[in-house]
């Protein structure tokens, strides 16, 4: 009887570990594509509009080595190493101090040229590339030559840093190709790494 029930365990586990794509357990990104959390830098690219009552005033940026942009009315603003947000909330506050009544502030991103996503591990072109807002970990390995034979597509790796704190999350990239899990958004910063499988 004990041999039997360790034969059952047995194939159980063989079926299991031969099975499908894992559940997803990591996050479901729904931020807005024109929105990302890392610090602007030097070839970045954004646009910013500037609402006053009935009035709007819409000027575009790229970030150059000195890291300053010229806003209307409040001059020389320094973006590089804040966030959208904070960018954002720095311009609202200048033009609110003397210059515009309930000024609304939107900084609308549309290259992240300053940040990067590692990809690492099973995959044809192994290295850094350009983040761009929106992309996702299918697009991540499409731009690195895609998975090699040997890769893991199932148990890929993304490291992240939220809140202060490192996280990994498994991600079934397979099952995501395949339409079977929802897609990963990446963020700026992200490490990406294919194991190899044993079989």
């Amino acid at each position: 009887m004990r041999r039997l029930t360790w034969l059952v365990f047995t194939v159980a586990l063989t079926v299991g570990a031969c099975g499908g794509a894992p559940p997803s357990r990591y996050p479901q990104n729904d931020m807005p594509i024109q929105e990302v959390d890392a610090p602007l830098g030097a070839g970045d690219a954004f646009d910013l509009t500037i609402y006053y009552g009935s009035q709007e005033h819409k000027a575009s940026y790229r970030l150059t080595p000195t890291g300053k942009i010229a806003v209307q009315y409040i001059g020389d603003v320094e973006a590089t190493g804040k966030t959208v947000h904070e960018l954002q909330d720095e311009i609202r506050s200048r033009l609110a101090d003397g210059y515009i009544r309930d000024p609304v502030v939107n900084i609308s991103l549309t290259e992240a040229n300053s940040t990067k996503i590692s990809v690492f591990g099973q995959v044809g072109k192994p290295g850094s590339i350009r983040f761009e807002a929106g992309m996702t970990i299918v697009d991540a390995i499409a731009q690195s030559g895609g998975l090699t034979p040997m890769a893991k597509k199932n148990e890929v790796q993304v490291t992240r840093i939220d809140s202060g704190r490192k996280v990994t999350y498994s991600v079934p990239v397979q099952a995501i190709g395949e339409g079977d899990r929802p897609n990963f958004t990446l963020k700026a910063g992200d490490v990406i790494f294919v194991p190899e499988r044993w079989y």
